[in-house]
């Protein structure tokens, strides 16, 4: 064998970016979101307090390092406006997640079913609404669900109501919206999965006298759960921090953090507790990324 490392310089230089990319793009900018939640609402710009200049000596270093605190987070866990902010996103992000996969999972299983030549056509429906901008999609469930939109004409003119139905801002319009436009983002790798099933498992546990319904949760889920647990990856984290759908279609009753997060940055200009609420909200989304992780690992290793 030849003293040749595995991996030549060019390979290993690729290897690289990747990190380079998260350091970049991620750690750089979550470590200045950081500062600024350990910092002090102020009114000046930028509206908080302290700031840092290269230019500083020792001295202003340690003074504007002494004016750090967690005063933000402490406020997080205190004042319920924001627990129940958090509390009320987790709930919304479930319940949304929850019908996505009972509505995508039979999608996703009749799509995998269809002849080959016919699958390209069915995902290139489930894609085209990505062709659309998802602002102008979601003022068109407004336009359709307001008072005299077409949702209640229909309903009116088939005589299924005597009077239009309150449908915008209200949580039933915030679910529809967010089922609308996260379908998608379930369907796709549960098909990508359940596609790569070999029918001929479901063939030999035919010949070995299982009824459809129990190859289905003897067979098919199990070896669809890779699928369901990223497409309930991919609705759920998003759904959590959404800000468009649930200011657009939902009531005012109770804000997700995503509103929430708006208000203290847009509307108080209070920095320091935005950006606290924002690290928060990736700590709480981390954990099911953890737990995902940590599972594909043991089975990995139980391979």
């Amino acid at each position: 064998m030849s003293g040749r490392p595995i991996f030549t310089r060019p390979a290993r230089l690729a290897a690289i970016v990747p990190y380079v990319w998260m350091l970049l793009l991620f750690l750089v900018p979550f470590g200045f979101v950081l500062k600024i939640s350990l910092s002090q609402s102020a009114l000046s710009q930028p509206p908080y307090l302290p700031t840092f200049a290269i230019a500083m000596d020792d001295a202003a270093w340690r003074a504007a390092l002494g004016l750090l605190s967690v005063d933000s987070f402490r406020l997080l866990l205190t004042d319920n406006l924001y627990v129940l902010s958090y509390l009320r996103s987790l709930v919304v992000a479930l319940v949304s997640t929850a019908l996505l996969l009972a509505i995508g999972y039979p999608i996703a299983y009749g799509m995998a079913r269809l002849p080959l030549r016919w699958q390209p056509v069915a995902m290139m429906l489930v894609i085209v609404p990505f062709w659309t901008s998802f602002l102008i999609r979601i003022y068109a469930w407004i336009t359709i669900l307001q008072h005299d939109g077409l949702l209640n004409q229909v309903l009116l003119a088939l005589r299924i109501v005597a009077e239009p139905v309150v449908w915008l801002s209200t949580d039933s319009a915030m679910y529809l919206g967010m089922i609308y436009s996260y379908l998608p983002f379930m369907i796709l790798p549960l098909y990508a999965t359940l596609s790569k099933m070999d029918p001929a498992l479901l063939e030999a546990a035919n010949d070995l006298g299982a009824s459809p319904r129990r190859a289905f949760w003897s067979i098919t889920l199990p070896l669809s759960l890779p699928g369901v647990a990223a497409g309930w990856l991919l609705c759920f984290i998003p759904i959590t921090g959404e800000f468009v759908i649930p200011d657009l279609l939902a009531g005012s009753e109770s804000s997700m953090i995503g509103q929430t997060l708006w208000l203290e940055f847009f509307t108080n200009k209070d920095w320091p507790v935005a950006s606290a609420i924002a690290i928060v909200l990736l700590l709480v989304l981390l954990t099911p990324l953890a737990i995902y992780n940590r599972l594909q690992r043991r089975q990995l290793e139980a391979r």
